[in-house]
């Protein structure tokens, strides 16, 4: 529980990591613009990131091996900007489109949106990356 709690912190500062350095994405606080509802607001996407990346992911890469073979594991930059796609999706169904990539919309789907998909999940990747590490480090995970 611990570690899901860790990886879902981790996974809220990652995303505002990448709201602040890619334009397209966007997290709008749900409710108020204080800190603690945008605070939370990243806390809720972050926990459904955490549980794409494990119920979801798994299952995606496991049905698309073959395509890792073909591609010497290029493929994974599409699949993890596709997932972060789902996420997106995932969290306009709580409500307003608390979080929202540009070209990604209820009607369908842009190619320049996998773009800035795939370049969010590379920044999500490469941060949570370098986090889980300290934190295994330091013991806390």
């Amino acid at each position: 529980m611990i570690r899901f709690l860790v990886g879902t912190v981790i996974n809220a500062v990652a995303l505002w990591l990448t709201t602040l350095i890619i334009p397209a994405i966007h997290l709008a606080a749900y409710g108020t613009d204080d800190f603690w509802t945008r605070a939370g607001s990243f806390l809720l996407v972050g926990a459904i990131f955490g549980l794409v990346s494990a119920i979801v992911a798994p299952v995606i890469k496991v049905l698309a091996f073959p395509l890792y073979i073909l591609t010497f594991g290029l493929i994974s930059f599409v699949i993890n900007g596709a997932l972060l796609l789902f996420v997106a999706w995932l969290s306009q169904l709580i409500g307003s489109p608390i979080f929202s990539i540009e070209g990604f919309t209820n009607e369908g789907l842009n190619i320049e949106s996998l773009g800035w998909a795939i370049l969010g999940s590379i920044v999500i990747s490469v941060f949570s990356f370098f986090a889980r590490a300290i934190f295994k480090v330091l013991r806390l995970i």
